[in-house]
């Protein structure tokens, strides 16, 4: 059954940002989802490197040395639907993104460095826009609709966090949103989607198909169709996260060994990749998934896109995709290749650590990384790791239950 939530909720606060790309974008087109014209770093921009790779190049070192890569076989095929992003679209969108998204910080802890005997950083996105990672892809997709097209909105289905980010991204330009989401979706996810003026329509996990419904009001309003990961420039967008993993950590005169990503589509991982291999081809990149949704692990085993047999059953609804997306999985296979589960016992401690040494609330499929991280499924003793905090929008009577 599908019902419909008003948009006039309970009015919830968010961070406002004075921006210049916030009223306009000019300079930005939809060709082939894909932007067009000079996609290099800005020569004024000071956080950006000075040489950027794209993709084409991280491809061309397939079985060489450490950052060696999967053969073309590997890579996707023909059938593949839309043009895969490369790392120079990760840095045409952190400059869309700059002063609009947060630069969110990498925060360090003397006691998870002693219990992990590694030096670790943490990418906390639960102090992003709309508390997760989700708004930058959002924004970035949104901002390539051409004026003439944005009348109609966008459409999208998410279980909360892309929600919300699409919710934020259309009311700082000026458009309609209308969001599909399940009826059992966190209450506090839905109201704030509500809240930042998008029509809420709901359906259930079990018996309806999210994408259907999805298409079918974006066709009969003439809107636009914003996925949560499988689009070029939503990867693009998430992959600002691991841009500034690498610009923060150089500052400090360090490089990453080991970077783990909380993943369900598998869009941040992806465009974590993008953007990490690019400048630091040695890096082993990790998905971190809740056990019993580890679809990406059993994916990257089998060559193939696995499906999880489980609609629920896990604290960690961020992450309950039934199997990777296909632009994700054709990048990840790629430039990842490797994965871990943490249990829901893990995840609560990795929250409950978060919450009382770092004074941070971390939802629990934000957290899957760090848990992964703190219950030793990945080699990190004497090395740098960096685990993506990727949100924390959760019920606070969840959170209270699970961290008290």
């Amino acid at each position: 059954m599908v019902t419909t939530q008003n948009a006039s909720a309970a009015k919830i606060g968010i961070i406002m940002l004075k921006s210049c790309h916030a009223s306009g974008d000019s300079d930005v087109t939809e060709d082939r989802g894909r932007r067009t014209g000079d996609r290099g770093v800005r020569k004024d921009d000071k956080s950006a490197f000075s040489v950027v790779r794209p993709l084409s190049f991280v491809f061309g070192l397939a079985g060489q040395g450490a950052g060696a890569l999967p053969s073309a076989a590997m890579l996707p095929s023909a059938d593949t639907p839309s043009p895969l992003p490369t790392a120079q679209d990760v840095d045409a969108a952190a400059q869309l993104l700059a002063g609009v998204a947060l630069r969110t910080p990498l925060i360090a802890s003397p006691v998870l460095d002693a219990l992990t005997g590694a030096r670790v950083f943490l990418k906390a996105e639960t102090l992003q826009r709309t508390g997760s990672f989700k708004f930058r892809g959002a924004y970035n997709r949104l901002a390539s609709i051409p004026r003439e097209r944005r009348a109609g909105g966008v459409v999208a289905f998410s279980s909360g966090n892309h929600a919300q980010g699409v919710a934020a991204a259309a009311r700082l330009l000026g458009m309609p949103a209308v969001i599909v989401m399940p009826s059992d979706a966190p209450q506090g996810k839905r109201a704030r989607t509500a809240a930042l003026g998008a029509e809420v329509v709901l359906f259930d996990r079990a018996s309806d198909d999210r994408e259907a419904i999805a298409r079918d009001i974006a066709d009969k309003r003439n809107a636009v169709l914003v996925p949560p990961y499988d689009d070029p420039l939503v990867i693009a967008g998430q992959g600002t996260v691991g841009r500034e993993i690498i610009e923060d950590l150089a500052t400090l005169g360090l490089v990453p060994d080991v970077i783990v990503v909380t993943a369900s589509g598998g869009g941040l991982t992806a465009g974590i990749a993008l953007a990490v291999k690019s400048r630091v081809p040695g890096v082993r990149l990790y998905t971190a998934e809740p056990a019993g949704f580890d679809d990406h692990a059993r994916s990257f085993k089998s060559g193939r896109r696995e499906k999880n047999a489980a609609l629920t059953g896990t604290i960690c609804d961020a992450l309950m995709a039934r199997m990777p997306g296909e632009l994700t999985f054709a990048i990840n296979r790629a430039l990842v290749g490797e994965g871990v589960a943490a249990t829901d016992q893990e995840v609560t401690a990795a929250m409950a650590f978060a919450f009382h040494e770092l004074k941070l609330v971390v939802e629990p499929g934000g957290a899957v990384a760090l848990a992964a991280l703190m219950s030793n499924k990945i080699a990190i003793r004497g090395k740098i790791a960096v685990a993506v905090l990727s949100g924390g929008n959760v019920d606070a009577e969840l959170f209270h239950r699970l961290v008290a």
